[in-house]
């Protein structure tokens, strides 16, 4: 499919897989989108800017790329920030179009819907897009495409008037008349408030003037604009102003203060920088509202990408509730957008979409049209099934790698790492969820094979084992897939979040018959091919007693609503703390007999149990091993600390980069950086994979039993 791109500050269209249909998401046909002048020109203008004034343009950032400079260098710097390898960004946030797939958890739309979309990230401007079920809105049945697109600004517009609250009569002042502001005086005169509208542009009043405002004031022309306002409201000021201007200069929202009346109130919908006068609002004793986009619910993942709805009684205007009901203003007329409309381009002809924002007259609104809706394009998502293909004995080149998801570890550590073994493996085919990522990806290592959906690889006879690096929730299903098509897997932690999916991948393995090798199974637990790792199980291998272990991993605080929290992750212990319930079944050797569980129990809301606890294993050897898994600790204190003790020895390793040794002596050796054997793991894989008879990196038993013990320390599980 066809997808715009941006990249040093310039916009292009590139040929990119076309998304698949994710659960509580809809697959829609885009018919047109529509180009925000102000979001997106921004946007396109920053993608070029230089490393240099990317930071100083963005001072806060400053601190974090110091850090990131100070822990991971400059290269890392640089590809995180300018990152030359990208073929691109996508951009656009409002489109209209119909439904050609719905995702599992959806019930009220359906194939062959007329919708409108928003949302940064997903509703872009591109042939096919996968949306999240809350920002997407049904059309009314009369209502075009066109009008429909702009359904992203409406929702802007209209929380604006929700946060103003007018009342019938009162004199409302719009303070800058783009497309935004002419939204908003159409609103705000059908709340029932006398409009006024301030702007510099004469073309833009006339709109205004059109559209219902009593009095329009041209800053360049009136030499009292004040006055102008007084008399109309007499003498008073405005009730309420919405300040939909984009400026940094102070000045200008000292304006829109001083033309509101005492007591009145200020909702903040546009840009003005970043300083504020106390003195505008104190002695008026304003109101400053601020307008957060499109409304409850926006920047909150669990209603946006996880579907989870507001309810209607406490929350009654939700970022979707304010899209539709703007769709209903179009339809009946209340609304009028199309005399906003400056121009409409196709979608190769986007560059010149782009450029004419820049013209010295700049339209108001421009949109992308997607052609003609044909029988092919419409054509509903149907997944592709995979077919049986046979198990290979070994690999004999290099490991032939299908890479299925690419997020910020695989980017940054797994990618790189197949990148330097270039002798040992091949990248040859990449799938995401977002087609452009998929192509960056797959252009990037000079893959042909980019696709959205993973059943493509699972089809593809040159590749040998597939990568899983998806978020958790995934895991399970991929990697099932993966091995009933015959593929090796490397899964990243964690194996999979639910019992019944560690079941069925149980199952896969004990219904072989043992005449055919079945295919390899492994998972991201690095941890244990550290080379730290690796000089402990050197020093314990000839113990007489058991071992007594103990091991704090403090995990640092993230935000309760973060994804790792939600079923997308599983939680921390089953998404993190397996790496070291793995790394105690490396170093004892022996399977558990007891498993008990701690959890903190907070106050309030801030905190969560379920990433601070204790955990206690009791091994059939008679080792005893504890794991302080907590995320309330000081960022000053290193993230991982191991002790390990039998026999009257103790070694400890300090965070994998030093280690020391009580009782015996250990090899002098240290690092900066922490080395966790994310490269010898793959060399491990690559030697299992390419030498006959070789065992498999983690034994299945400990696969199995390590995904186990966390479902029991997360709780969803017991032991039997």
């Amino acid at each position: 499919m066809l997808q715009v791109l941006m990249k040093k500050g310039k916009v292009f269209v590139e040929n990119v897989p076309r998304p698949n249909v994710s659960p509580g998401s809809v697959l829609i046909k885009v018919v047109c989108s529509c180009i925000s002048a102000g979001t997106e020109i921004s946007m396109v203008q920053a993608s070029g800017m230089s490393l240099f004034n990317k930071l100083r343009s963005q001072p806060e950032k400053l601190g974090q790329a110091f850090n990131m400079l100070r822990t991971h260098g400059f290269a890392k710097l640089w590809d995180k920030v300018v990152d030359p390898k990208s073929i691109g960004s996508p951009i656009g946030y409002s489109l209209s179009g119909v439904v050609i797939g719905v995702g599992e958890g959806v019930f009220d739309l359906e194939t062959g819907d007329r919708v409108a979309a928003a949302g940064a990230g997903y509703a872009n401007h591109a042939e096919y897009v996968d949306v999240p079920r809350n920002l997407v809105m049904r059309m009314p049945d009369s209502l075009d495409f066109e009008s429909a697109a702009t359904t992203t600004l409406g929702g802007i517009a209209l929380q604006g008037i929700r946060r103003a609250n007018i009342q019938l009569g009162e004199y409302v002042l719009v303070f800058g008349t783009g497309i935004l502001g002419l939204l908003t005086l159409q609103l705000a005169k059908a709340a029932g408030g006398r409009c006024i509208a301030v702007d510099i542009d004469q073309r833009r009043l006339d709109l205004a003037k059109k559209f219902g405002a009593e009095l329009t004031i041209n800053q360049q022309e009136v030499d009292d604009q004040f006055n102008e306002l007084n008399l109309f409201t007499g003498g008073h000021g405005a009730d309420v102003t919405i300040f939909v201007a984009a400026t940094s200069n102070p000045k200008v929202l000292s304006q829109a203060f001083s033309m509101t009346r005492k007591k009145g109130r200020l909702v903040m919908v546009g840009v003005y920088g970043n300083e504020l006068n106390r003195d505008d609002i104190y002695k008026k004793e304003l109101d400053f509202l601020i307008s957060t986009s499109y409304g409850p619910g926006r920047y909150d993942n669990n209603y946006e990408e996880r579907g989870l709805d507001y309810p209607y009684a406490y929350i009654r205007w939700t970022e979707n509730r304010n899209m539709e009901e703007y769709l209903r203003l179009l339809d009946n007329g209340q609304i009028d957008v199309k005399s906003m409309i400056d121009g409409q381009y196709s979608l190769n002809q986007v560059a010149e979409a782009f450029k004419s924002l820049n013209k010295s007259v700049r339209p108001l609104l421009v949109l992308l049209n997607y052609g003609e809706l044909t029988e092919k394009a419409l054509i509903p998502y149907q997944p592709k099934k995979t077919k049986d293909l046979q198990i290979q004995e070994v690999v004999k080149d290099k490991v032939r790698v299908g890479l299925v998801g690419a997020g910020t570890f695989a980017r940054a550590v797994h990618l790189p790492n197949l990148a330097k073994l270039g002798d040992k493996f091949a990248l040859t085919g990449v799938c995401c969820r977002r087609g452009a990522s998929a192509k960056e990806i797959a252009s990037r290592f000079g893959v042909d094979n980019a696709t959205t959906d993973y059943n493509e690889l699972l089809k593809d006879e040159n590749v040998d084992l597939i990568m899983v690096c998806t978020r958790h929730n995934l895991h399970g299903r991929i990697v099932l897939d993966a091995l009933e098509a015959g593929k090796h897997v490397f899964v990243e932690k964690p194996l999979c979040t639910k019992p019944e999916e560690l079941n069925a991948i149980r199952t896969f393995f004990n219904q072989k018959d043992g005449k055919e090798r079945a295919p390899m199974l492994t998972v991201g637990f690095n941890r244990r091919f550290s080379k730290y790792a690796q000089i402990v199980k050197k020093h314990i291998q000839k113990r007489i007693g058991p071992l007594f272990i103990h091991y704090r991993m403090n995990a640092g605080y993230i935000p309760t609503d973060h994804w790792v929290h939600t079923e997308e992750g599983g939680g921390r212990i089953i998404g993190e703390a397996c790496h070291i319930i793995d790394l105690f079944s490396f170093l004892t050797e022996s399977p558990v007999k007891s498993v008990a569980v701690a959890s903190l129990h907070p106050k309030n809301d801030s905190l969560s149990a379920t990433d601070n606890k204790s955990i206690l294993l009791e091994y059939k050897d008679g080792s005893v091993a504890t794991l302080h898994y907590f995320a309330v600790g000081s960022k000053n204190l290193p993230k991982e600390h191991l002790e390990v003790h039998f026999d009257g020895k103790t070694l400890i390793v300090e965070d994998y980069k030093s280690i020391i040794g009580h009782g015996l002596k250990v090899e002098n050796l240290s690092d900066k950086m922490a080395d966790k054997g994310l490269m010898e793991e793959l060399l491990v894989l690559h030697e299992c994979l390419h030498k006959e008879g070789s065992k498999w990196p983690i034994s299945l038993d400990s696969l199995l039993e390590t995904t186990e013990i966390t479902f029991i320390a997360s709780g969803i599980q017991t032991l039997e």
